[in-house]
């Protein structure tokens, strides 16, 4: 699959569950619009696309049935405005910018600018929405200056931050904050959207939302990123040890060179991982043990740590595959 999947803000349905949606809308409804909302959960199930669900709502998108109990049109004005990035009652603070640099966590500069602009009354809509994503890219300066804003709550303001690991951040932070937990959604719901958002079939979307532990949104990501592809080359590198065919694993190879083939390298060994993970508790629940069933583990976890290390001293990407290779072979 090449198609790059849509950011969160242009993102119109959701995969989650309406209970998650009908909370947030019973405060708003009854008037008790907490003015900071801790939105949590594991990543891929989400978390930001509910954060723009939640935030079309409180700046006033018509509501759309049709897309969920938070919908709003794609066409209506506030939507496209937020699309465009030019709604002048939202801020959005994040790590990486849109023109693609990577960054190491949100500008402590950038998170400053957070008690000035709620410092304002709304231009256009109901209220001033913040989105930060995510509170875990906050630095310590960061985070004390979300906490002054948390610390004096403005009118008609609502600061939505989003989390992965929210045992991370300040107590003080998260005592401020209303939490939202979102989980992954039933399996059977998570695979029908699966299936419609990459035109796979019920098998194959099924086994990408077991790679991505049920997370709809990881499911269609690692499609995108062609998992399947490496699923299958992990399978067919295993189930053929320790005979290997040379041309084979020379084209393998060749896929590793520049960013992309970091993607491709990182997705095969943690395929391997998995697949190296489920041989050895097979044999370990049929009554295997020994030496045989302890490499086996030790190449597991090595499996696992490999991409870090390789990311971290720059490593060569080829070096390791065949290092990593002859180890597999001297098992299998």
């Amino acid at each position: 699959m090449s198609e790059a999947i849509p950011h969160p803000r242009e993102t119109f349905d959701w995969a989650g569950e309406e209970a998650h949606e009908r909370a947030f809308l019973d405060a708003l409804d009854r008037g008790r619009m907490h003015h900071a909302w801790l939105i949590i959960g594991p990543e891929g199930v989400g978390k930001a696309t509910f954060a723009y669900r939640a935030a079309r709502r409180l700046l006033g998108a018509r509501v759309a049935p049709e897309f969920g109990p938070l919908g709003a049109p794609p066409d209506d004005p506030v939507s496209r405005q937020i699309i465009g990035r030019a709604h002048p009652d939202l801020l959005v603070l994040q790590r990486d910018p849109e023109d693609g640099k990577a960054r190491r966590g949100i500008p402590v500069d950038e998170a400053r600018t957070l008690p000035e602009f709620f410092s304002k009354s709304p231009a256009a809509a109901p209220y001033r929405v913040a989105i930060i994503d995510t509170a875990d890219d906050l630095n310590t300066f960061g985070a004390n200056a979300v906490l002054k804003t948390l610390e004096e709550p403005p009118e008609r303001g609502v600061l939505l931050l989003i989390s992965h690991a929210p045992g991370g951040l300040l107590p003080t932070i998260r005592s401020r904050c209303r939490r939202l937990r979102i989980d992954t959604p039933r399996p059977e719901r998570a695979a029908l959207w699966v299936e419609e958002k990459t035109q796979l079939g019920a098998g194959d979307a099924r086994r990408l939302l077991a790679m991505a532990q049920g997370a709809p949104g990881g499911a269609w990501r690692l499609a995108v990123d062609g998992a399947l592809d490496a699923d299958r080359l992990a399978h067919d590198l295993l189930a053929h040890l320790p005979k290997v065919d040379d041309s084979a694993m020379q084209s393998i190879v060749d896929g590793f060179r520049g960013p992309a083939g970091a993607l491709r390298f990182n997705l095969l060994f943690a395929r391997l991982a998995e697949q190296v993970h489920a041989m050895a508790t097979r044999r370990a629940a049929e009554g295997e043990s020994g030496v045989t069933l302890d490499r086996w583990a030790e190449v597991w976890e090595d499996l696992i740590a490999v991409p870090r290390q390789v990311e971290a001293v720059n490593l060569d990407r080829a070096d390791v595959f065949y290092t990593t290779l002859s180890r597999l072979r001297t098992i299998g």
